[in-house]
């Protein structure tokens, strides 16, 4: 992260300093914080107040977090939330079901689970669908498919890109959880899974914080990224997802893995982020 804020930006502690010694400290300081924002959501468009405050003082930094609250407010940059929403799951394959297998089950390490869901974009065209599949763990999105319908081909296409970019010896002992729409439930899916022993797992009563770690990768998605680009068709989709979710892997920080990037969270050996999935 420190290469991320003073190589890439071409900014450096010692000039920070410089700064707050400067006759006009207080505007420069500003000036100089402010300009460093800005770098971060060329990229990072939406994240958080909380976040940059964290970015900002691990790389040495050091802003109050009331101070940038401030800061960004009195300048117009707090971030928007909006709200949307539409129903993707189609549950009337619950005669296929599978258990539950991550209720209260402890995750320390990437590849022991993945969580996939689909979420909707809306286009110039009409709706399509975003379906991701994400390590539970480090937070990366390992697979990812924009379809025009809810059937089950982008799912697959989804799980396909994963078991690409996952790692082979680990999928024995990986669990492969979603909510129970049909989807997930069909015969293609769930072969794919078991052809590969993925072990299965489905929400039991539809509530979406049985699938939370997906839901949230998907708000993630959305909030900071999609929702302020005006798509105009499905190709034009497909373009700007990839690029998001190229940044989102290795540009931006979650809190879950102590500010790390999903990328770097999930080859790291050593930290540990236990938790418990819902």
């Amino acid at each position: 992260m420190t290469e991320y804020l003073c190589n890439s930006l071409g900014y450096s502690k010692q000039a920070y300093y410089k700064s707050l010694r400067s006759s006009n400290e207080g505007e420069e300081r500003e000036r100089y914080v402010l300009s460093i924002v800005e770098e971060i959501r060329r990229d990072l468009p939406r994240l958080g107040v909380l976040k940059l405050w964290k970015m900002l003082n691990a790389n040495g930094l050091e802003v109050g977090r009331d101070w940038l609250f401030r800061l960004l407010h009195r300048h117009n940059l707090m971030v928007k939330m909006k709200k949307y929403r539409v129903i993707t799951t189609d549950s009337r394959a619950w005669r296929r079901q599978y258990p539950n297998l991550v209720k209260g089950y402890k995750i320390e390490r990437a590849n022991q689970v993945w969580v996939s869901d689909i979420t909707y974009l809306s286009t110039g065209k009409g709706f399509v669908y975003l379906s991701l599949v994400t390590d539970a763990y480090s937070r990366k999105i390992m697979g990812w498919e924009v379809h025009p319908n809810l059937d089950s081909d982008g799912p697959v296409k989804a799980l396909y890109r994963a078991l690409e970019n996952g790692e082979n010896d680990s999928f024995k002992n990986l669990i492969h959880h979603s909510d129970r729409g049909g989807q997930y439930c069909s015969a293609v899916y769930t072969g794919i899974l078991k052809l590969h022993h993925v072990s299965i797992s489905m929400t039991r009563d539809g509530s979406p914080y049985d699938n939370a770690i997906a839901e949230r990768v998907n708000g993630v998605l959305k909030r900071e990224w999609l929702n302020d680009i005006s798509l105009k068709d499905i190709n034009d989709a497909r373009k700007h997802v990839e690029r998001i979710i190229q940044v989102y892997n290795k540009k931006r920080p979650h809190l879950a893995v102590l500010g790390m990037v999903p990328e770097q969270a999930h080859r790291d050996k050593k930290k540990k982020f236990a938790r418990v999935m819902f």
